[in-house]
C-alpha cells in the first residue's frame, strides 16, 4: 500500500459516489492476496522524518485509503488471500467482508515494530469483540478466513472455490432491495464509528510517528530485507 495507491482510492470513491449508477462497490485484490499491507520501502523513508512529520503524513495516509468508507453505497471486501496489517483495515473498513476459508488475516503491526493503524484499534474491536482483538493486536497472530468468520471479523467464509458464487449472492441480495433505505442505513451503521474515527487516527498515527524512529523498526525492515525473523530489543 503506498501513497500513490491511496490517492487513487480516493479519487475511485469520489468518482463513484459522483454517479447514481453504483449499487454496491466490490472491493478485491488481484493475485493471491487481497493486500498484504504497507509498503517496507515507504516505511523505512518515514523513518528518516521527524515525528510530527510522520503524524501529519500519516493522517492524510489514513483518510485517503479511509475514504472508502464513505462511499455511499455499501461495500464489499473480498478476501480470496491474505488480508494483513493495513490489508486487513482496509477490508475492515468496508460495509461487508467474504473470505477464501484458505485466507490469512491478521493485526501484525506489533511484528514489524509498530502501533496499530487505520482504524484498526478502533474497528477489530468493533468486528470480533474486544478480547479476541486484544489477542490479536497484542501478539500479531495470523488466523485463517474460517477463525475470522467465528469471531465476526468477516460476515462469511467459504472455500476459494465458491467465494464468486457467495459473493454474487450478496450483491443479488443487496441491489434487490430497495436502494434509498439501503444508502440511509449503511449510514446509520456507520455513524458511530465516523463520530469516534478522527480522535482514534490521531492517537494511531501520534504512537507510529514515534516508532518510526525506534531501533525495532529498523531490525523490522532488515530483517524483512534479509527474510529473516526480527530481534526485537525494546528500544
Amino acid at each position: 500500500m503506498t501513497a500513490e495507491m491511496g490517492r487513487l482510492v480516493s479519487e475511485a470513491v469520489q468518482t463513484l459516489n459522483a454517479s447514481r449508477e453504483p449499487r454496491v462497490v466490490l472491493v478485491v485484490g488481484e493475485g493471491r492476496a487481497f493486500c498484504a499491507g504497507g509498503d517496507f520501502s515507504l516505511i523505512e523513508e518515514n523513518s528518516t522524518k521527524t515525528p510530527e512529520q510522520n503524524r501529519r503524513d500519516m493522517i492524510g495516509f489514513y483518510s485517503s485509503f479511509l475514504s472508502i468508507t464513505r462511499l455511499a453505497v455499501p461495500s464489499v471486501a473480498v478476501l480470496q488471500g491474505a488480508a494483513v496489517g493495513a490489508g486487513l483495515c482496509l477490508a475492515m473498513a468496508c460495509d461487508l467482508r467474504v473470505a477464501a476459508s484458505e485466507a490469512k488475516l491478521g493485526a501484525n503491526f506489533v511484528r514489524v515494530g509498530r502501533h496499530p493503524g487505520r482504524g484498526c484499534s478502533l474497528r477489530l474491536p468493533r468486528l470480533g469483540g474486544p478480547a479476541k482483538a486484544a489477542e490479536l493486536i497484542l501478539t500479531g497472530k495470523l488466523i485463517t478466513g474460517e477463525e475470522a468468520a467465528q469471531i465476526g471479523l468477516v460476515n462469511l467464509a467459504v472455500p476459494r472455490a465458491a467465494l464468486e458464487e457467495q459473493v454474487a449472492a450478496i450483491v443479488n441480495a443487496i441491489t434487490s432491495a430497495a436502494p434509498v433505505a439501503v444508502t440511509q442505513a449503511k449510514e446509520t451503521l456507520a455513524a458511530p464509528l465516523l463520530a469516534a474515527l478522527d480522535a482514534g487516527l490521531e492517537r494511531e498515527a501520534a504512537c507510529q510517528a514515534l516508532d518510526f524512529a525506534t531501533t525495532d523498526l529498523k531490525e523490522a525492515v532488515r530483517a524483512f530485507r534479509e527474510s529473516r525473523s526480527p530481534v526485537f530489543r525494546g528500544e
